[in-house]
């Protein structure tokens, strides 16, 4: 697959990225690394961004995530090795990417389910990744950035 569009080394393109990138800097310290990852690589999953899904999985499996725990993140709910806060972020994260799918976005069952194991802070930070994962799986895939070729740290 070709890129439709190099996003590499344009001005538009470097500057909105280096925002992007800085606002999961800002997310990053309200919740656990994994809860992260995981999050970032099943919204990736739903929405078919190669890019990330490559990205994320290479991300999490160099800072010690297990195989198999990223292999199950699709199958998350008949998967025993998540966390009730883990289950609690996929399902908002899933709820989240298909928020067009659902009326009325994300229900209020598992918004609740979530509250019970994240604080505000955290909730925001949840959110907000998951808005952010979104633009960045929808960037890659209006272009079809390839993937394969990522490197675990790359964009660090």
């Amino acid at each position: 697959m070709d890129a439709r569009l190099n996003m590499f080394g344009q001005p538009t393109a470097d500057k909105l990225v280096k925002h992007l990138v800085g606002a999961g800097r800002a997310i990053a310290p309200a919740l656990p690394y994994t809860t992260l990852e995981l999050v970032n690589l099943r919204s990736s999953q739903i929405n078919g961004c190669g890019f990330c899904t490559d990205m994320h999985i290479k991300d999490a499996v160099a800072a010690g995530e297990s195989q198999q725990r990223l292999n199950l993140v699709a199958v998350w709910r008949e998967a025993t090795c998540f966390t009730e806060a883990e289950r609690a972020a996929l399902e908002l994260a899933e709820e989240g990417t298909r928020i067009a799918d659902g009326a009325g976005g994300v229900s209020d069952e598992v918004w609740e389910n979530a509250a019970k194991h994240y604080d505000e802070e955290q909730l925001f930070a949840l959110v907000a990744q998951i808005a952010l994962i979104n633009t960045f799986n929808r960037l890659n895939v209006i272009t079809r950035q390839p993937a394969g070729d990522y490197v675990a740290g790359q964009f660090n």
